[in-house]
């Protein structure tokens, strides 16, 4: 391009300088926006800037929609997921005990895979859970064991009947693998109060996960200790109760005198740090006529549920014997210290209750042996009552 320059000269003019000095850009034309640049896949989406390809859409409509994820099956609500247990339970009154006999176990679902060594675990509730813990024998190697194993509460009433869950539980026994205790595969509550004296009942039911309860604050005070406990172990720190004791009483014609016998105990109180009791039984005629007025049964180690079966002789005619007292005191043996108490009952004409008619009936009938069991108080006996 040429123009007249100021000497009336033509002056030639670059294309360069003519776009910068003579430049209509026209109307400002939309971007596109900055997303449209940069691929994203979506699999519900089409592509924006470009056709889809047919090679390419089938495989973007075919594409699975999302499920919300399930709920894992450890945490489910299915209880029987854990497996069934079937037992049977029989309230015998003439003999107050309680027996529950372990079946089998059906579909038991342990933590690792492979087998399992499996036995059941009983424990009456409130109670201590030493006291009343019985368990099988260990079934090893499957997830469908079968017992066939009675478990037996000796001094089992009324009132226990009336107040009291049976506990079962189905523990893998870790100690012939040799590792670390694990929680129960399942456990299962029966109230007692549904059982029909001297009528056996079968059960076949699910196995629930273990409950837990918060420990109480006044146990709450050592550094590390577990904020939550098995639910049992509340009515052990209650001290609900002492115990109670299994005593036969007959008066011999023939020998002139009084026959007592101390069978049992059930349910004692634990003394010990490892949560049991060495116990042995005092017994004391008061007020004493003699040298033979103080007996005392043998140690047994390390139980809650002693049997002793001894059987100790006063002499005395009737008449004298019912204006006396039989002080009868269960301890627990501390070598080297002094022994603790654990519970007592005073059987006399003075007592009321079954210790009273336990004592009348014995001093009223002669040659006639009279087993009962009683609670134990806890406080000793005393002297001058």
């Amino acid at each position: 391009m040429a123009c007249a320059g100021p000497a009336g000269g033509r002056q030639r003019v670059s294309m360069q300088e003519h776009m910068a000095i003579d430049v209509s850009p026209g109307p400002i034309q939309p971007i596109h926006l900055i997303s449209d640049y940069f691929p994203h896949f979506y699999p519900f989406l089409e592509p924006v800037l470009c056709a889809p390809d047919p090679q390419v859409a089938p495989a973007i409509h075919s594409a699975p929609q999302l499920q919300p994820n399930p709920e894992p099956e450890g945490d489910s609500d299915d209880s029987t997921a854990l497996g069934t247990l079937e037992f049977t339970l029989l309230f015998d009154v003439d003999n107050s005990t309680l027996h529950c006999t372990a079946h089998r176990a059906k579909g038991l679902k342990p933590p690792a895979s492979g087998s399992v060594d499996t036995y059941v675990k009983a424990n009456l509730l409130p109670g201590s859970s030493k006291a009343s813990q019985l368990r099988t024998r260990t079934v090893r190697g499957t997830r469908g064991p079968v017992w066939e194993e009675t478990l037996t509460y000796h001094g089992f009433t009324h009132q226990d009947a009336g107040r009291k869950t049976l506990r079962l539980c189905v523990c893998e026994d870790s100690r012939l693998r040799r590792r670390r205790r694990a929680p129960p595969l399942g456990e299962l509550r029966v109230p007692l109060r549904k059982l029909v004296p001297n009528r056996a009942r079968s059960f076949d039911i699910c196995l629930e996960k273990r409950r837990l309860t918060k420990r109480p604050k006044s146990l709450d005070t050592a550094r590390g200790m577990s904020l939550y406990e098995e639910e049992e172990m509340e009515a052990e720190v209650s001290g609900e109760e002492r115990g109670r004791i299994l005593l036969s009483l007959c008066y011999s014609s023939q020998r002139g005198g009084l026959l007592v016998g101390v069978l049992r105990c059930a349910h004692l109180a634990p003394m010990d740090a490892n949560g049991y009791s060495d116990p042995f039984v005092r017994l004391f005629l008061h007020p004493s006529s003699g040298k033979k007025s103080k007996y005392k049964t043998s140690v047994r180690r390390k139980t809650l549920n002693p049997e002793f079966n001894e059987e100790f002789f006063y002499a005395g005619h009737r008449e004298e014997l019912a204006q006396k007292a039989l002080l009868v005191s269960v301890w627990d043996y501390d070598l080297g210290t002094a022994d603790d108490f654990i519970g007592g009952v005073q059987l006399s004409s003075r007592a009321s209750g079954e210790r009273l008619r336990h004592w009348r009936e014995c001093l009223g009938r002669s040659d006639r042996r009279l087993e009962l069991w009683h609670l134990l108080d806890s406080v000793p006996p005393q002297l001058g009552d």
